[in-house]
């Protein structure tokens, strides 16, 4: 191969099979030689000096080179780190564009540019050859797509839910062994039939790019379960590959996405573009750092130490044209090749940081904007990171969603029974019209949650008063202290039945709650079922039965599951819960009845004195069906059912008077979170009573539906 080599292509980067041959590309500013490293099945490795071409694009054609080949690269220049430059080429390194990667990290065959054992730490260059990083490896891109479509859900119908690959699947009786936590796992037709019973439209997955196990996780004997630590932004991780044949997790992804989407199943990937697994000065060097460390990474003032807006010691330099082409190749490869649709942005103020403040019309959103393939999917942010400044919750460009963090904290605080949460519920029952109105946005771009991988099940949001990380090996030390949990009168496990009752009906109250707000609703995949992790509100190193789903179901599982699939059911039968207009509280018709009014219990109008009564715990909304303000597909008006919503947070039970609106037939029973089987017909003006802690949800037929 040594004398075939020749000079490649510089476009695209990375390694490309033509079918003749492959073709190699890096780039790398500052690096004065680059070695192509060709490894066999015996470890072996042939070295190919790789020619220096325009663009600071080093390339090498090679025929007869194809899928399977596992490769690297040596990449010589100064290492000088108070310069910022790292390079090393006794240092084996991971091509960043590689779209398979041979496993994880091998510690113990070095991965680490600098002397560990030298006083100066990371200035003293190591003499020992490290070749720990997973290698790249050429793949055949070729898959029978058949007759595959992007299912295209609008936001108004969109119920997300947030599932873990092998959590998900890791137990789940009907998934062959084989499969069970694997990607083909996921697209099984056991978990898709799950998916669709509970009327889910999009998957959101953690993240998926191939990552690392951090050495001190692995000292400790535990795994980075999540997945925030990514290596390479093209490769998918290769634990959820099914089989040992190398590379066949590409391949695996793809029927995955097939399977889902034939099942109307959107596929949405959790992104970390950044940071990376590198760390700081003193982390290893596994691609970037050894490539061209001050192009992608941002670096103090004093070139040798990083700056860090995220929390894991680097952050990605998006000010540089290379990186940013870096980041928006990755979205494109994931959303072209293999068919993904839409993105949730790790951190997302990271990616946005100018040099300290967040700039929402940063290059970064605006390359996105103008992007003919990336501009149509769905764009979720995650509006904070860890710096000065970093709380972005409602900043974020027009075509973005957001993950609404304070629509997490507060109906959590209202159904706990906090004071000053009527006005706080008002807003967030109703899309936030506070964050995202004055934008241009609409209420779908809130994205709401109660809970997420990160933090409390829902089952433990309402079991415990307090986190119970000791697993984790930090002495309890890491996760939030800042819940808004409540144990219902117990921490953890109890056999009280009032207890276990109050529980179940709480858990059913913020259920209840994200189904029948008007935004885009996200579910923890597992509240469906009552999964617990023991009070372990930071599982991110736990890949075993804490994290895993149990299937085998309680008969009070089994109910709240029933209950899930109803009220997500009742979401979709009723647009007036997923509109995609703020509502005004305008009058729709004859000044009897307006988009939305609010109303006390005793059936008068809220005043702006009710809205801040302290301890205000309970109130009613009324939502016109014929005050919807939408078209369908065929551009007729959206038309509905009148609804009305009453909460009651309080400790004792209330009656409520009902609306009283033009139509005369009675209101109807939808929703009772006390009692499931209720069935309840009311005249307007006439009254129910609302146990402590629980909602209900009325329905007016309109008339001639």
């Amino acid at each position: 191969t040594m004398r075939d080599a020749r000079p490649g292509e510089i476009f695209p980067l990375g390694a490309h099979w033509t079918g003749k041959g492959t073709n190699f590309a890096l780039f790398s500013r500052s690096a004065v030689g680059v070695e192509l490293c060709l490894v066999d099945e015996s470890g072996a490795e042939e070295r190919i000096p790789m020619f220096a071409g325009r663009r600071f694009v080093w390339s090498a054609f090679l025929p007869g080179v194809g899928p399977g080949q596992r490769y690297a690269y040596r990449v010589h220049g100064p290492y000088a780190p108070e310069r910022g430059l790292r390079f090393n080429p006794r240092v084996r390194l991971l091509d960043p564009y590689a779209r398979a990667v041979s496993g994880g990290v091998d510690w113990a065959h070095g991965a680490f540019a600098y002397d560990l054992h030298a006083e100066e730490k990371d200035l003293r260059v190591s003499e020992q050859d490290a070749v720990g990083a997973p290698l790249g490896l050429v793949v055949d891109d070729r898959f029978d797509w058949g007759d595959d479509r992007r299912p295209r859900v609008p936001y108004r119908s969109t119920v997300i839910y947030e599932a873990h690959v092998r959590g998900l699947t890791m137990r789940h009786p009907e998934v062959p062994p084989e499969l069970r936590g694997t990607y083909l796992g996921m697209g099984h037709p056991a978990i898709i039939k799950h998916l669709k019973e509970l009327g889910v439209t999009a998957v959101e997955l953690l993240p998926v790019h191939s990552f690392v196990d951090d050495a001190f996780l692995t000292e400790r004997g535990l795994r980075n379960y999540w997945g925030y630590s990514t290596l390479c932004f093209f490769a998918p991780e290769t634990r959820y590959r099914s089989g040992a044949e190398l590379g066949a997790e590409v391949r695996q992804f793809k029927t995955m996405v097939k399977a889902l989407h034939a099942a109307g199943i959107e596929v949405i990937l959790d992104v970390v573009y950044n940071h990376t697994a590198e760390g700081n000065h003193l982390g290893p060097t596994l691609s970037l750092k050894g490539i061209d460390n001050p192009t992608y990474y941002r670096l103090t003032e004093d070139a040798r130490f990083y700056f860090d807006y995220t929390g894991t010691g680097n952050t990605l330099n998006t000010r540089e044209p290379q990186t940013l082409k870096l980041i928006m190749d990755s979205l494109r490869y994931w959303a072209t090749e293999m068919r993904v649709d839409g993105f949730r942005f790790d951190l997302a103020s990271a990616l946005a940081r100018g040099l300290h403040a967040v700039d929402q019309l940063s290059s970064f959103f605006t390359i996105i904007h103008q992007d003919p393939i990336l501009a149509p999917l769905k764009l979720i942010a995650e509006p904070w990171d860890v710096g000065p400044g970093g709380y972005q919750v409602g900043n974020f460009p027009v075509a973005w969603a957001e993950w609404n963090g304070r629509y997490r904290d507060t109906v959590r605080a209202f159904w706990k029974g906090d004071p000053n949460q009527s006005g706080e519920l008002g807003f967030r029952l109703t899309g936030s019209a506070d964050l995202y109105a004055d934008d241009g946005r609409r209420p779908t771009a809130s994205i709401n949650f109660i809970t997420c991988h990160d933090g409390f099940t829902l089952r433990d949001l309402v079991s415990y008063d307090h986190k119970h990380n000791e697993a984790n090996g930090e002495n309890n030390c890491d996760g939030a202290d800042h819940n808004l949990s409540w144990g219902c009168g117990a921490e953890g496990p109890t056999d009280n039945p009032e207890i276990l009752a109050l529980r179940a009906r709480q858990q059913r109250n913020l259920l209840a709650t994200l189904f029948f707000s008007l935004g885009t609703p996200m579910l923890l995949a597992g509240d469906e079922l009552g999964h617990t992790q023991r009070g372990n509100n930071n599982t991110y190193c736990q890949d075993n039965e804490l994290t895993h789903i149990d299937w085998d179901l309680s008969e009070d599982q089994r109910a709240l599951l029933a209950f899930t699939r109803k009220v997500i059911r009742l979401r979709r039968e009723h647009p007036s819960l997923a509109r995609t207009h703020f509502v005004k509280g305008d009058p729709v018709r004859d000044r009897l009845i307006r988009d939305a009014q609010w109303f006390r219990p005793d059936g008068h109008e809220m005043t702006d004195e009710d809205w801040c009564n302290p301890e205000g715990r309970a109130l009613a909304v009324l939502y016109a069906g014929d005050g919807i303000q939408d078209v369908d597909d065929r551009g007729k008006p959206v038309l509905d059912d009148d609804l009305v919503l009453l909460v009651n947070a309080s400790a004792v039970d209330l009656t409520f008077k009902l609306p009283v609106t033009r139509q005369t037939k009675p209101w109807e029973l939808l929703v009772d979170t006390a009692d499931d089987a209720a069935r309840e017909a009311v005249d307007g003006g006439a009254e129910t009573k609302l146990m402590a802690r629980s909602l209900k949800l009325f329905r007016r037929q309109r008339p001639g539906s």
